[in-house]
Order: C-alpha cells, then structure tokens, then sequence
C-alpha cells in the first residue's frame, strides 16, 4: 500500500482465472490491519460464491489474515501436527534453528482444508462458508487463504485451487478466450478496422476487447455456450484476414519470440548494434529460450568512437550527419553485419532524454537501420517517452522490422 512493491498477484490470478473461465468481478488491495481486513473479507463474503485471499500468512507480527478470518468466522485454531512436522523438517534440511514464532503457521481454523505448500513454510487454506451468515439467501461461499510469495502462490493455485474452483462452481457451458496480439497500429486504428466487421457475431454473443500496450494492442475474443469454438474461430478469421501482418501472435506469444523463431526457421542469423537502446534489443532477444541459434552478438556503441573503432562508421559521416542520423544508423548495422557475419543486424541510435534535443533533432527522435544482404532499411520514428518507454518502444520497432522483412522472405 506505500508503493514499494508491486501487486503482480492481482494480473496474474484475474488472468489465469479468466483463461479457465472465470471473470473476477472486484478486486480489492488492503493494509495489514484488523479493521481493514476483516471489513473486506466481510464485504465479500456478502456478496461471492469465491474469494481468493493472498498475503498475512507467514511468521510475523504484521501475518494477521488467518486469525482475523478464523475470528470473523467463529472459528477456533488448532495446531495440525503434519504441518508442524512439515515446519520442523524444512528447517532441519537446512541445518537452520526454526524460530518459535514459525509455529504459528502450523494453526489451522476449524473446518479448514490445508492446501500444502512445496515451495515454502506457510501453507494455504479453503474453507466452505456454509451457511454463510454475511449473506442474505444463506447461499456457501468458499474463501480461500493462500501465501503472498508468488513462487508459493502460483503453483498452489495451478494445482489445487482451481480444481477445487472447478469442482465447487463447474461453468455451465463452453468457454472460449482467444487473445489476437498486434503490433505496428494504435487502439483505434484496431478497433476501426474490425469493430464492423465482427458486429454481426457481437450480435450472437462474442465478447470483443481491446488491449492496448506500448507499440502492441491485443484483440480479446470471447464466446461463451454452445457453438462458442466455432464462434471464436469465426471472429479470429476476420480479424486476421483485416489485421492482416500486423498480427504477430495469439495468446501469450511474445514479439521477441516471435522473431527468434523465424529466425531459427529461415536458419539465419542476426547482429545488433545498439547506442540509445544500451542493450535492450540483445537483453529482450536473449530472453527467448534457444536464441544461441540465431543471435551472433551486440555491440552497445554509445560514443562516436566506439561507432568508428567497433562498427567502421566514418569519420566524415559522424561529422556531416551527427550520430543520430539515418546515414549513421545505416552505417552501424551494416558494420555489424560485416564484421559479424550474420545475415540480418539491426542498428539503433538516437535521442533518449529528457536532454540532449534540439529543433531539428528533438528528444525521441530515433534512427532504426536493418540490413539484410540486399539492402539496408532505415526507420525515423519519433518516441516522446520517457526513457524507460522510448527503450521498450524503440526494441519493438526495430523487432517488428525485423518481423516484417522476414515474413517478406519466406512468402
């Protein structure tokens, strides 16, 4: 709640949850005090079949969410022996003391099941609310207590919270979520190009969503009962057929990977030159799994000596044109290229900020050159971001160039 740590548990759960079916319809971050998170357990207990709780499980004095929950509840603790024996293992495997106070996550409200965790101390908890007293129609309510660590909370929930979401609150139809992931064209210019198109399947039940992010925006389809793979199939079709290249992927499929594995099929190679970006395009390809195959390496080239020691830009060129130049970009890929031996190598250089601009050149201004063996291609965009931003666009830019010249060589 002060901002120093981020809630990746809320994108992450809400997401896994809708793949499988499920929409969560609130979601509520709260401090670690009494008032507050009994109010809000209370609240939802008013009004879900299904409340997953995260955090407040562990050994220390600000681990309140069992108590306050078993105290909500009416429901006494009691020690499980298996989880104190599980407690008294792991840190006897470890040649560690086990704190007294870590005997506390051994104590389980009354009713609950214990979902056991293999990746920490602090097991998980679900416990069925039946009756439960906080709702008008009486109707149960399960309330599930899992730990705050992610590398505890995701497998937890993979294996044995949604079986049991599943089991306890089965769909009453099919359920189809396809995510369509587009690069090179703004939320508007998506929406616009497939909003008509996809109305008479709206009409009979599809679900359309856009998703915009920096340099991407993602078509969401879902469809729901019966016919709704057909449904989806339909409405996947006309978006690709008007979306045409600048589809790049569906669900989590990643530009980088996406590159790295046309690469890997054309079996070519490639070779970075990068000034402005510092590395991030060979940080984002290297990311992916198997890019030893394509990626021969990246040279960072951040002042005009190491463009002219490292990637034989001349000397004349930086004095006519400036480092941040198409002829200068033009230079440092095909020196990559060169020197590397590679098929492909994508060069950048530019202005970052928040100084250095001028009225000619102003802050974003970035050079992206690609050289193949036939030509060399050079973009000139303008990326008024932030630094951080004007990076991760400018990464996407050069990748997506890279993307479409490959797409060209194989059709």
């Amino acid at each position: 709640m002060l901002g120093f740590v981020l809630n990746t548990h809320q994108q992450w759960l809400c997401r896994r949850l809708a793949d499988a079916g499920y929409t969560v319809t609130r979601q509520v971050a709260v401090p670690d005090t009494a008032t507050d998170i009994q109010q809000t357990v209370r609240e939802a207990l008013a009004r879900a079949d299904f409340i997953i709780v995260t955090g407040g499980l562990g050994p220390t004095s600000d681990d309140l969410t069992r108590d306050l929950i078993a105290g909500l509840l009416g429901r006494n603790l009691r020690v499980d022996a298996a989880i104190l024996k599980r407690l008294e293992d792991f840190f006897a495997e470890r040649g560690r003391p086990m704190p007294a106070h870590t005997q506390v996550q051994a104590q389980v409200p009354d009713g609950a099941l214990v979902l056991p965790n293999r990746h920490g101390t602090a097991p998980g908890l679900a416990m069925e609310v039946n009756p439960n007293p906080f709702r008008a129609d009486g109707k149960k309510t399960w309330l599930v207590m899992l730990p705050g660590p992610p590398r505890e909370l995701r497998p937890m929930f993979t294996d044995q919270v949604l079986p049991l979401l599943r089991k306890e609150s089965p769909l009453d139809g099919a359920f189809v979520c396809r995510t369509i992931r587009t690069t090179g064209m703004g939320e508007s210019v998506v929406e616009e190009r497939i909003a008509t198109v996809l109305q008479p399947l709206t009409a009979v039940g599809l679900e359309l969503g856009y998703c915009a992010h920096y340099g991407e925006v993602d078509v969401r389809l879902v469809a729901r009962g019966s016919g709704a793979e057909k449904l989806a199939a339909e409405a996947e079709a006309l978006v690709r057929e008007r979306l045409g290249s600048h589809v790049f992927g569906v669900q989590d499929d990643q530009l980088n990977a996406t590159v790295v594995r046309l690469l890997t099929e054309r079996k070519e190679t490639l070779a970075l030159a990068e000034s402005c970006t510092g590395g991030y395009v060979a940080n984002s390809i290297t990311d992916v799994p198997g890019a030893s195959a394509i990626f021969l390496g990246g040279l960072v080239t951040y002042s005009n000596e190491a463009k002219q020691t490292l990637l034989g830009v001349r000397p004349e060129t930086l004095a006519q044109h400036g480092a941040v130049s198409g002829a200068t970009a033009r230079e440092m890929a095909e020196g990559a290229r060169n020197r590397l031996g590679a098929d492909y190598a994508i060069a950048i250089t530019g202005i970052a900020g928040p100084s250095g601009g001028s009225d000619a050149k102003p802050v974003g201004t970035v050079f992206i050159a690609l050289a193949t063996s036939r030509h060399t291609f050079v973009l000139n965009p303008v990326n008024r971001y932030d630094r951080p931003t004007f990076k991760q666009v400018t990464c996407q830019q050069a990748l997506e160039l890279l993307r479409r010249n490959l797409i060209k060589a194989s059709s």
